[in-house]
């Protein structure tokens, strides 16, 4: 074998960085389609967890300004911060989900309201009578980079399957989880999602990466930086949303006030 020969070897086999996929690529509208048309059973246990906890560290809580880093076709974690936000930011960095985020924040799909619905269960949210129309109202999409974002600026956050879905490389979901909870605020609550062992996914004829993490990678993530509950870890199951992961992990908690995230 000649040395070019092992060299290009060696770097194939090297794991993908985040900036060696086609992000604008990703087809919003199919994604959307494949995941939250069909409402999953985990999805939902999840969403049931946001609500109670946001509803218990922000009672009585409004006006404030919360992030949705790595939004993506997702909008369940911005609806579960929405009764406490006067202003809702959602960020993503591929230009085709800013596109449809944009589209679908100005009048969401019937596909969220089995989302609402369970939400709507307990206040404040069961005290919001039209979900689309003050989404409409409070919701920015930005267009950004999880790894280029403010500093302390948001009340509270979510970031739902984005660290350890843009990058095969563990040094960049650990840096995606220092910048995520570097942009809050000292104090802030936060909620975020994981797929657990996930070993990349297919969006239509592109493949895009994935580290595989489980809940110990997740503590080590956070340690110094926040307060957190006991992770959630629910199984795949025998219907997984899609193959090639175990089960999906959900934290919740605050951002201690001395971090250096």
């Amino acid at each position: 074998m000649s040395m070019t020969m092992e060299v290009d070897q060696v770097r194939q086999e090297e794991p993908g960085g985040n900036a060696d996929f086609e992000w604008n690529a990703f087809d919003s509208t199919l994604y959307h389609g494949r995941n939250y048309v069909k409402p999953y059973p985990n999805d939902l246990v999840f969403v049931e967890e946001l609500r109670d906890f946001f509803a218990a560290e922000l009672r009585g809580g409004e006006g404030l300004h919360g992030v949705d880093v790595g939004a993506g076709a997702n909008l369940y974690p911005s609806l579960a911060m929405l009764p406490f936000c006067a202003k809702l930011t959602l960020i993503d960095y591929s230009t085709s989900n800013v596109a449809w985020l944009q589209r679908e924040t100005q009048g969401y799909a019937a596909s969220w309201d089995p989302f609402w619905e369970t939400l709507a269960k307990a206040e404040p949210y069961s005290a919001i009578d039209k979900p689309r129309l003050l989404l409409g109202q409070r919701a920015q999409v930005e267009a950004g980079s999880i790894f280029q974002l403010p500093r302390e600026k948001w009340d509270l956050g979510t970031m739902f399957f984005v660290a350890e879905s843009i990058s095969e490389r563990e040094e960049e979901f650990m840096a995606a989880v220092r910048s995520f909870i570097g942009t809050l605020r000292p104090g802030a609550p936060f909620a975020a999602g994981f797929m657990e062992n996930s070993t990349g996914y297919q969006v239509g004829s592109h493949d895009f990466p994935a580290v595989e993490i489980r809940d110990t990678h997740v503590k080590d993530s956070l340690r110094s930086l926040a307060e957190i509950r006991p992770p959630i870890r629910l199984e795949a199951g025998d219907d997984p949303i899609r193959t090639g992961y175990t089960g999906m992990i959900l934290v919740c908690g605050k951002k201690l006030t001395n971090t250096e995230s």
